[in-house]
């Protein structure tokens, strides 16, 4: 690779660098040799410093050349130039010491004058500087008295008048003082000002909801004694009216219909509430633009305040005044929400609301877990009514109220129903069963008015004299006195809350077990209510004394008391479907099939404590089963026997209907024991003369009993009668005959007709003469033909 040819510089080269640099820039005032570092530099990298060198040199020489010629050709032309400027010089020296002269001549005489002129000047400017500071001073005091006067109206709480005056001072023409420093202090001193009035109504206002919550209380006193009062004047309305009973208060036909005028609780004559300090508030931060944080700020007092209303735990005896002052805190949100325009919102208020009722139902429900007094849950009840009727008045929602009062209603009605249950049963247990006395009047009246009668019944014992045997006993009283108070409290509880539904059916309920708690659930009615009292704990305790009554006096007491129940019941029907009528309420049904059911019992127990004298009357019975003759007349036994019957069944107090059961069941017992004489195990053997005895003693008592008008209860010995008639008409072989015997003889049983012969056999069997034992055993033949007839029929 052949060497690199170093670049050769030239006269041309080294000026067209030098060029490049001001130190050979004539227009150029600075040097710049900052420039020459890259040439510098270039020549170095080439090597060329020698031959760069000597170029710059011959420059050099051919430069100096250059400038010496130019100064040879032009010195003559400078040499005469500078004579005539030196004659110049010479007379402009001349005239200077003339002019200074003739100015100190000029000076001499004028500086007096210059000197009373300059104080003259000077006593002018002083007197315009003292006027401009008087100016000055007063615009000051003008100022500062606007400032005094601001703290004068913050002091007397008027705050806009006072944030005007700001306004005003901010707002001031343009002049000597708007130049000032203390003119500008005082600006910047406006902000503390604002702040100053801002913070002083804020105290305004903070001491106003310190007053209106001491003051709540009163305001929700006065709203529900308002509330009551328009109750009472539209409950008297309705009562008057049949066509309004369905509208409550607070329908569009009460407001329609109700002539009153709307009572203005913040503003009466026992009560003024005055909003001014928080108008006034919300105006200055609205007009200081901060609106959003008194907003914030109100919220979150009324938030606090609202916190402090219910204590924990709650005690019921204060619940009164609770609901008052909470009903009271509503009122004043309902009025600020109303007259304050946007700065307060329904859902702030709502929030509010919803989260007090809240704790307060979570408390009211606390408070009442372990209550087991029904008349603690009335109080709560009349306590809410007022405070949610209220309440609506003024729009807020109160269906978790309403929530709240059926939850107390479905544990007041168990509670109710346990505590009247075990009355009930108390009544039962110590009724003495025996009619009740009445001596006067008024007594009878007073009774009459408690206990529900037949309109006949009613009528006849109002005619009777005194003193009066009523035809139920103590105990009936008592039961209808507490089915009257049941009621009464089942249905105060129910009034008020069920005009607020649709259907009554889903509030007048029980709850004796209480069903699971779920949305669908449906609760019953007071009928079933009712049915479970007069059931379980009115016939069922009755059912229990039955067992233990000893006498017949008694039993039928027993009896005449059920009977009344049952009209009781009826009677109750149509008074309690009337009273639901009036609220939209269905018929109510009550169940007397438990009170049929007992008297069914009861009359059983009378008719065995009939049998159990019967069987005295029995036992003393002396029959001779083989009699050699025929009696033509019936047992001596049997005389005292229906002498007693009708005298005592003829005696009970009991309906007619049921002195005949008692009288079939005593006939019924009478001619079972004459069957039994007949084919029971205690007589071995019988001949035909007894059986004729026995047909004596069955004619005597059907006449018996015809002669007293009961001629229908002869049919209980129908198969006696046949089964007589057979063996002693000889009639066996007729009875053989199923034609026959179904329709002659349909009622005797084969076995009973059986068991007869085989005892008339064995009586012909054990006699000696052949006669007899020839009847035996014809008896004996007959009595294996009737046992063959169909075993088991009619067994």
């Amino acid at each position: 690779m052949a060497p690199q040819r170093r670049p050769q510089y030239t006269q041309e080269n080294i000026d067209q660098q030098l060029q490049q640099i001001h130190l050979l820039d004539p227009s150029s005032s600075s040097e710049n040799l900052e420039q020459l570092g890259p040439i510098i530099k270039q020549i170095h990298a080439n090597r060329q410093q020698e031959a760069y060198l000597r170029n710059l040199q011959a420059l050099i020489a051919t430069k100096e050349s250059e400038i010496e010629r130019i100064c040879t050709d032009n010195y003559q032309e400078f040499i005469s130039s500078a004579s005539t400027l030196f004659t110049v010089k010479s007379y402009t020296t001349n005239l200077r010491e003339k002019i200074t002269t003739l100015d100190a001549s000029v000076s001499q005489v004028g500086r007096g004058l210059v000197e009373k002129k300059r104080a003259l000047l000077q006593s002018k400017k002083t007197a315009a500087n003292l006027d401009e500071a008087i100016d000055t001073l007063q615009a000051c005091l003008k100022v500062l008295d606007v400032v005094n006067r601001i703290g004068e109206l913050i002091q007397e709480g008027k705050y806009w008048s006072a944030l005007r005056s700001l306004e005003d001072i901010q707002s001031l023409p343009s002049n000597s003082l708007s130049q000032t420093p203390f003119y500008q202090h005082l600006l910047s001193s406006l902000p503390s000002l604002r702040v100053q009035i801002q913070n002083a109504v804020t105290a305004s206002m903070k001491q106003w909801l310190l007053e209106i919550r001491n003051v709540s209380g009163r305001v929700g006193k006065l709203a529900l004694e308002a509330m009551e009062l328009r109750t009472r004047k539209w409950k008297s309305r309705r009562e008057r009216d049949p066509m309004l009973r369905l509208s409550r208060v607070g329908s569009a036909v009460e407001m329609v219909t109700q002539e009153r005028s709307d009572t203005n609780v913040l503003d009466s004559e026992k009560l003024k509430v005055d909003f001014k300090p928080l108008y006034q508030c919300i105006h200055i931060y609205t007009t200081l633009d901060s609106i959003d944080d008194l907003r914030k700020s109100y919220q979150a007092d009324r938030k606090a305040q609202s916190d402090l209303i219910l204590p924990d735990p709650l005690p019921l005896a204060s619940l009164v005044s609770l609901t008052q002052e909470i009903c009271g805190f509503f009122i004043i949100e309902s009025h600020v929400l109303e007259t304050t325009g946007n700065f307060r919102s329904e859902r702030e208020v709502e929030e509010l609301w919803e989260a007090l009722v809240a704790r307060l139902s979570s408390a009211i429900n606390a408070s009442l877990t372990n209550e087991t007094d029904p008349d603690s849950f009335m109080r709560v009840k009349e306590c809410l009514i007022g405070f949610i009727m209220t309440l609506e008045s003024y729009s807020y929602a109160t269906q978790s109220q309403h929530s709240l009062i059926l939850t107390l209603f479905e544990k007041y009605a168990g509670l109710l129903e346990g505590q009247f249950s075990r009355r009930f049963d108390s009544i039962i247990l110590e009724d003495d069963h025996l009619p009740m006395q009445v001596t006067t009047l008024s007594e009878r009246d007073s009774v009459l008015a408690v206990v529900w009668l037949s309109l006949s019944e009613q009528e006849g014992l109002a005619k009777s004299v005194f003193p009066l045997s009523l035809p139920w006993s103590q105990g009936f009283y008592l039961c209808c006195q507490d089915i009257r108070s049941f009621i009464q409290k089942f249905y105060n509880f129910v009034d008020g809350v069920s005009q607020h539904h649709g259907n009554i059916d889903e509030l007048l309920n029980n709850v004796s077990t209480l069903l699971p708690r779920t949305s669908c659930s449906r609760l019953n009615s007071i009928g079933q209510s009712l049915d479970r009292l007069l059931s379980n704990h009115i016939s069922e305790s009755i059912s229990k004394c039955i067992s233990s009554t000893s006498t017949l006096t008694q039993a039928a007491q027993i009896v005449s008391n059920l009977e009344h129940f049952e009209i009781a019941c009826s009677e109750l029907e149509r008074s309690l479907t009337g009273l639901r009528s009036t609220q939209r309420g269905g018929a109510i049904r009550l169940s007397s099939s438990s009170f049929a059911n007992t008297i069914t019992r009861a009359l059983n127990r009378v008719t065995g404590l009939i049998a159990s004298k019967l069987d005295d009357f029995f036992d003393l019975a002396e029959y001779d089963w083989t009699p050699q003759t025929r009696n033509n007349t019936p047992r001596m036994y049997l005389y005292e026997l229906v002498n007693w019957l009708t005298t005592v069944v003829d005696s009970l107090v009991i309906k007619e209907v049921y002195k005949d059961e008692a009288y079939q069941g005593a006939v019924g017992y009478i001619a079972e024991c004459l069957m039994n004489f007949m084919i029971g195990p205690n007589v071995p053997a019988m001949n035909n003369g007894a059986i004729s005895n026995v047909l004596v003693d069955i004619n005597f008592l059907e006449a018996e009993f015809t002669r007293i008008g009961r001629g229908h209860l002869n049919s209980v010995f129908a198969e006696l009668r046949s089964m007589v008639s057979i063996v002693l008409n000889d009639t066996v072989h007729d009875y053989l005959i199923p034609q026959v015997r179904q329709t002659t003889y349909s009622v005797v049983r084969p076995k009973r007709l059986q068991t007869l012969l085989e005892k008339l056999a064995r009586y012909g069997m054990t006699r000696r003469d052949a006669s007899s034992r020839e009847r035996g055993e014809k008896r004996r033949k007959e009595a294996e033909a009737v046992g063959r007839i169909f075993p088991g029929e009619k067994r």
